[in-house]
């Protein structure tokens, strides 16, 4: 698709193409309500035209009446009142009965989106994620999910409106349609000035999404816990409201250009629309003056006349908004169509369990999309069943990266990793990670109960009381569990009402508890005692040889006390293994982990 700026007519119209994708996706939310609504909706739209063709009969029978001095039998006049009133009634029954249609498909919609939002987002590369321009993608479909709701709307009242226009039209052209034509005619011009603005209007939207995105990170950066302290030690309140201000305002000016604008032209148009109505209902009243046409007719014709004028201008303006949503959907439509390149093949084969041969790397290189700078350069490296490993290395080495890789959340640029002799890519992606358990330095803090919390480290024991304390016991959380009012049941974190803060040591022990609840053979923890003082970092490393017993365990760490618990220690710089070794094989080669070793170690003497 072309820059928002540079879209066409053509390209507008071409957006429509993603109507029928929405239906399929309306459909499959809620069946049943999406048809009992356009059943309501055909209904609606052909009580107008009963409306009026009863109205005819009566006025004429009335007319009759007047001018003859000869009534009617009784029961026809009230029969027929009784067909208007069946149709002005059932017409606002029927309203009702779509109100009611349109806000539970709304809500059924919502939901499927969202979950289907959420499942094809967890079903991508996470390179994808650390990049701004997917992130604007990823913001404006989850935008879509929700706000273009009311596209819903516009689609069932343009059938409804369609259905009632054909309706009306049939009358007004079966007695002139050179009425008619005048009439579109003059409504033309509003619809083309509807869809330019609406051109203009995506072209901003979709300009503005970075700008937006900002806006509500200094709205959090104002607002949140996580920032209080150094927004008032720093003194940083006015420069981030001020900042918001200024953002705001040019966001604010731009909108306000374009709706002058829009408002200048459509008020230009909607007389020009008049124009066509009021020419149509003056020959209708010259006609029925001169006695060509009946009172019942100029009632019938006008009122059908009237009806057509609204559902014409109505149709234009629904087919506007929704051409112009349609583009909008159009970053919704894209978001589903990303492919992760990180998949199981066809023939993809479960992981091995239990790994005999252990994990090998195989000139493996990887670099960062884009960038040319290698993380890893043609690393040769093999790791043997239930052996711990330690990685050691300065910041930017590769260490986060050389797991990573372990368990496919990238793929090598070149090279390969085998498992058991067989390429990762070989094996199916979701039994793999199960094999593997990573806590990570940066790992998550749930604003969820202790229960979700810990479970989240192997989902389907979340109800398995047994399971859970006994990892929360392993990782030394289980005494800070017991003291809360709700035990397992405590929300912790400060988003929701009742929750409980955790300290950081608290929360990485929780992360902790995870790793001991997962059931995988290979455990990888980077920096897992980096938040906890001596005392928990002690009890933490009597407990970890019970953790990666029978497994394979990789452990990242800056503090040497505790890579000292690996049978071998790995050093990285510039992207290669330069050292591998013992403790004490490394301390005697007096290469760079023992000069790291003694830098460390002289800070506490």
């Amino acid at each position: 698709m072309a820059a928002p700026s540079q879209i066409s007519f053509e390209q507008r119209i071409d957006a429509l193409k993603n109507l029928p994708k929405v239906m399929r996706l309306v459909w499959h939310s809620a069946p049943l309500v999406v048809s009992s609504s356009l059943l309501y909706r055909l209904a609606a739209a052909l009580t107008p035209l009963g409306v009026l063709a009863v109205s005819k009969r009566i006025i004429d029978l009335v007319v009759d009446t007047i001018r003859t001095h000869n009534p009617p039998p009784s029961h026809q006049i009230w029969i027929l009142l009784a067909l208007e009133f069946i149709f002005a009634a059932g017409g606002l029954v029927l309203g009702r009965a779509i109100d009611y249609c349109d806000a539970r498909l709304a809500d059924e919609f919502g939901r499927d989106v969202s979950v289907r939002l959420m499942k094809h987002a967890a079903s991508l590369d996470l390179p994808l994620f650390e990049d701004p321009v997917f992130h604007d993608k990823l913001e404006r479909a989850r935008i879509q999910a929700i706000d273009r709701i009311s596209l819903l709307n516009a689609m069932g009242t343009l059938f409804q409106r369609a259905i009632a226009l054909a309706s009306l039209a049939a009358g007004v052209i079966y007695y002139d349609p050179w009425i008619f034509v005048l009439l579109l005619f003059c409504v033309l011009p509003a619809f083309l000035g509807e869809t330019h603005f609406a051109l203009v209007g995506y072209s901003l939207a979709h300009r503005m999404t970075p700008i937006r995105r900002e806006l509500d990170y200094l709205r959090v950066l104002g607002t949140s816990r996580e920032s209080a302290k150094e927004v008032k030690m720093f003194g940083l309140a006015d420069y981030l409201r001020d900042r918001y201000a200024t953002l705001s305002k040019s966001l604010i000016s731009e909108n306000n250009k374009v709706t002058r604008r829009r408002l200048a032209w459509g008020a230009a148009f909607a007389i020009v629309g008049s124009l066509g109505y009021y020419g149509g209902y003056t020959f209708l009243v010259w006609q029925a003056l001169e006695s060509k046409i009946t009172v019942g007719t100029l009632t019938f014709v006008a009122g059908a006349l009237a009806g057509v004028n609204t559902e014409l201008q109505s149709l234009f303006s629904l087919f506007s908004s929704i051409s112009e949503q349609a583009l909008f959907l159009t970053d919704l439509i894209d978001f589903f169509a990303v492919r992760p390149k990180i998949r199981s093949k066809p023939n993809a084969i479960p992981a091995p369990r239990p790994i005999r041969d252990g994990i090998e790397f195989r000139d493996v290189s990887f670099r960062y999309p884009g960038s040319e700078k290698m993380v890893l350069n043609r690393v040769n490296f093999r790791i043997e069943p239930r052996q711990r490993i330690a990685l050691v290395g300065e910041n930017g080495e590769g260490k986060t990266t050389f797991v990573k890789l372990i368990a496919r959340l990238y793929d090598p640029t070149e090279g390969a990793i085998l498992l058991d002799g067989v390429d990762l890519r070989d094996y199916r992606v979701e039994d793999l990670r199960k094999e593997i358990g990573i806590i990570f330095q940066d790992f998550f803090r749930y604003d969820m109960a202790v229960r979700d919390n810990i479970a989240t480290g192997r989902v389907e024991l979340i109800q398995d009381d047994a399971a859970i304390w006994e990892a929360a016991r392993r990782s030394g959380v289980a005494t800070m569990v017991e003291r809360l009012p709700g035990g397992l049941e405590q929300m912790l974190g400060r988003r929701f009402e009742g929750g409980v803060d955790l300290s950081g040591g608290q929360w990485q022990r929780m992360a902790l508890a995870r790793a001991y609840l997962r059931d995988a053979q290979v455990l990888i923890l980077d920096e897992p005692t980096a938040a906890l003082d001596a005392v928990a970092e002690a009890e933490v490393f009597a407990n970890f040889a019970e953790l990666t017993r029978e497994r394979i365990a990789i452990l990242i760490s800056h503090r040497f006390s505790t890579v000292r618990l690996a049978d071998r220690i790995v050093v990285l710089a510039d992207g290669r293994i330069i050292e591998d070794g013992s403790h004490d094989q490394l301390i005697a080669s007096g290469g760079r982990y023992a000069r790291l070793f003694e830098i460390q170690a002289a800070n506490y003497r």
